[in-house]
C-alpha cells in the first residue's frame, strides 16, 4: 500500500470518528457560560486530522441533539455559537460525590 493510500485511508477512518470528536470538543470546551463557533470547532477537529465543512457540522450537531445532548445554539451578530448546557452531573454535584466518598469510613482504599 502506497503512502498516499495510507494517508487517505487514515483520513477516512478519522472522518468516521468526526461526530465523536465533535461531542468531545463540545463537552470539554463549553458549558453554560462558554461557547464555541463553527470555525473554532473546525479548527479543533483539524487536531484530530479531520476537515469539516459548515453544512456537515450543522447536521452533526443536530444528530447529537437527537442523541440526547442538550446543545444550544445562539446567534451573535452573524455568527452562531454553540454550547452544552446540561450534563449528567454538574461540577458541584461531582464535588459533593468526591467529598462523600473521601469521608466515608466504610469505603476502603482496597
Amino acid at each position: 500500500m502506497g503512502e498516499e493510500e495510507k494517508v487517505e485511508r487514515g483520513s477516512r477512518c478519522n472522518h468516521k470518528l468526526k461526530i465523536m470528536y465533535l461531542m468531545k470538543i463540545l463537552m470539554e470546551k463549553t458549558d453554560e457560560t462558554h461557547d464555541v463557533t463553527l470555525s473554532e470547532i473546525a479548527e479543533d477537529l483539524k487536531v484530530y486530522g479531520i476537515t469539516a465543512e459548515r453544512k456537515s457540522l450543522y447536521s452533526d450537531i443536530e444528530n447529537l441533539r437527537l442523541y440526547g445532548m442538550d446543545i444550544v445554539g445562539m446567534q451573535y451578530d452573524r455568527t452562531y455559537h454553540y454550547k452544552v448546557v446540561n450534563r449528567e452531573f454538574e461540577l458541584a454535584e461531582l464535588k459533593l460525590l468526591v467529598d462523600s466518598v473521601q469521608s466515608a469510613k466504610f469505603i476502603t482504599e482496597k
